[in-house]
């Protein structure tokens, strides 16, 4: 069983989204660590990219920071190497398809595999187009998420059966940023994927408060927040990590709750 498998089992996962760079690479090392420490099951680090389509104005702006600061791709490859000393969880980068391909994809996911990097995101390549990268991923051992959206219909089925490590449902149309409340049918999709399939859903796009987050953890197998850990770094800058650590272990408090409620037993 890898890493990403092992933070599903028992549990519902909790997926912690960070812009890395944001505002500097040190403090991204340091939440890193941190999120790990407060109740992070699973973290994603966002690639920074001047045109980050997906992404609302909270993830845009980190973006430019990060980039303003000297983010590279060659940083965060090294960053990722240096936490891997202490950081046992699952990490991923969320890319755009355009860092990937200029860096090139087969030394991308070969640096993948050399720094401890579990798996990538990248959300404007088309589950149509995977075999754009899935070999190159697959031949290093990096596991390629897929996605799934309100809009997906019919295609939730293809993409559910061929999908690994787990499936991230988009539980909002749109760019993602934090929202009162979501109005998709998350129950319904989460539902469809598991008539086809055994691979976990987690739910990202607009989940910012622990409520939310206990609401779609019980829908799912896990969630994903970004944008309300992205504003608490924007907020805080590099004092950043102790906000960040507290909102993390509530958080994990909340999936706990739900756990407990849905007869799941508590967290491991």
């Amino acid at each position: 069983m890898n890493r990403i498998a092992r933070a599903f089992e028992g549990k519902k996962a909790f997926i912690a989204f960070i812009t890395g760079g944001d505002p500097n690479i040190e403090t991204t090392e340091r939440l890193i660590i941190a999120l790990a420490e407060n109740g992070a099951d699973i973290i994603e680090i966002g690639i920074p990219f001047s045109d980050p389509v997906a992404e609302g104005p909270i993830i845009q702006a980190a973006d430019e920071r990060a980039l303003a600061s000297g983010c590279t791709v060659d940083k965060l490859f090294d960053m990722v190497e240096r936490v891997r000393k202490s950081v046992t969880i699952p990490l991923l980068f969320m890319s755009y398809i355009n860092p990937v391909f200029v860096y090139g994809t087969e030394r991308f996911m070969q640096k993948c595999r050399t720094c401890g990097i579990d798996g990538v995101i990248v959300p404007d390549l088309p589950f149509e187009e995977q075999d754009e990268i899935s070999p190159a991923c697959e031949k290093y051992g990096i596991t390629l998420i897929s996605l799934i959206a309100p809009t997906s219909h019919e295609r939730i089925d293809a993409i559910a059966k061929n999908a690994e490590g787990f499936i991230y449902c988009v539980s909002s149309l749109g760019v993602t940023g934090m929202r009162s409340e979501i109005n998709s049918d998350i129950a319904e999709m989460t539902a469809r994927v598991k008539r086809v399939s055994s691979t976990p859903c987690a739910v990202g796009f607009g989940i910012s408060t622990p409520q939310q987050a206990r609401e779609m953890a019980a829908v799912s197998d896990g969630v994903i927040v970004g944008s309300a850990i992205v504003r608490l770094v924007a907020e805080y800058g590099e004092a950043c990590i102790e906000p960040v650590a507290k909102f993390a272990r509530e958080v994990a408090a909340a999936l706990e709750q739900s756990e407990g409620e849905a007869g799941n037993g508590g967290r491991t």
